[in-house]
């Protein structure tokens, strides 16, 4: 399971010790992994200073979403 905000949507690092959203005080709330989106052979995710997991970007730049 993942913690997602239920107000601004930020994914939680699994390691992030937090009751409330870090980015804007929302309640979190769990969801299954998605397995397209977590395959062993893709990098870590990258998290910032609050905990929050940052989007993965492409090698030529911008921002990688999930169709």
């Amino acid at each position: 399971m993942e913690r997602i905000c239920t107000q601004c949507h930020a994914v939680l690092a699994a390691d992030t010790v937090a009751d409330w959203c870090p980015a804007c005080g929302g309640a979190l709330t769990g969801r299954p992994l998605d397995p397209a989106l977590h395959r062993p052979s893709t990098p870590k995710a990258e998290v910032d200073h609050r905990g929050i997991v940052l989007p993965r970007r492409h090698a030529l730049g911008g921002i990688i979403t999930p169709q």
